[in-house]
């Protein structure tokens, strides 16, 4: 279970980011708990937390005990037909966002411009105040892995985006830029779609969508929605203008009731062929 809030590796908090801001958890009802608790007031927060938790009232633990699911609620599908929600659910498909191949290359919308340098800057700071560790900045970290390339298996997932945000000088006229392409991006695409056909949720395979709802800052969960041949998971994402958590999360919780989907994985079967292959080798 993935909740996205707010809360990002933006120190600006004007804009979600990518890769920030996830909340994980094995229900709907874990991923909320997780989040209440995250979003309270800590005078140590920078400007972005203490934003978040104005959008997260103090009803929000209670919402999914209501068991009301998504009926009665406008759902927009962006060419995906899920035939779950049709049970008390208004689906509206074929909606386009505007600028949406804009909005889904991080180079043109402006998000890798002004995330990769509020990373660095974001990080660094955090990290120059810690009482032990051997790493104080985000170049400490990028010569750590390098010293440890095998233990960090940097050969196999690199370290492409500290390396580029290590290469950024601070935050300047590019950068404020790119969020006003962000800002500009979001109230013209996703905002308007949203608003114009009075929705209540939009719902989208996976994480597509992702940058839609992070250049925004734009909330969103995704929910296990079923399995591939290889078994391998998959979901749905269901995303909404700010302030919108408490709808999200009832909407979710109702399609995780009325499917069940989610299974506990199991890893006994790959587990032994490791301890196999491990014992071989020994052998040799």
């Amino acid at each position: 279970m993935r909740l996205e809030q707010r809360i990002s590796n933006s120190s600006s908090g004007k804009y979600g980011g990518s890769v920030a801001g996830y909340r994980d958890g094995r229900t709907v009802s874990d991923a909320v708990y997780v989040l209440d608790a995250i979003v309270g007031f800590d005078p140590r927060d920078g400007k972005a937390t203490r934003a978040a938790s104005k959008f997260i009232p103090v009803v929000v633990i209670p919402l999914f005990s209501k068991r009301k699911g998504s009926k009665g609620r406008d759902l927009a599908s962006l060419g995906i037909s899920i035939l779950i929600l049709q049970k008390g659910a208004v689906i509206v498909d074929n909606l386009e966002i505007a600028d949406a191949d804009i909005i889904l290359d991080p180079y043109q919308s402006g998000e890798a411009t002004a995330t990769l340098a509020e990373f660095k800057l974001s990080l660094d700071d955090y990290l120059k105040d810690l009482i032990k560790s051997p790493v104080r900045s985000l170049a400490d970290i990028i010569s750590f892995n390098e010293k440890n390339s095998e233990l960090e298996r940097t050969n196999e997932f690199g370290q492409e985006i500290l390396l580029g945000a290590e290469m950024t000088s601070g935050f300047g006229n590019e950068e404020k830029k790119a969020v006003v392409t962000m800002d500009k991006l979001s109230r013209n695409g996703f905002e308007r779609l949203m608003k114009e056909n009075k929705l209540d949720a939009m719902v989208t395979l996976g994480w597509t969508a992702a940058p839609v709802l992070a250049i925004g800052g734009y909330p969103g969960i995704s929910v296990p929605a079923g399995y591939d041949v290889d078994g391998k998971p998959f979901g749905i994402c269901f995303g909404g203008l700010k302030g919108t958590e408490p709808k999200l999360i009832e909407i979710a919780y109702g399609f995780e009731q009325a499917t069940m989907i989610r299974k506990l994985p199991s890893f006994e079967s790959n587990l032994n062929k490791g301890i196999f292959l491990q014992k071989k080798e020994n052998l040799n």
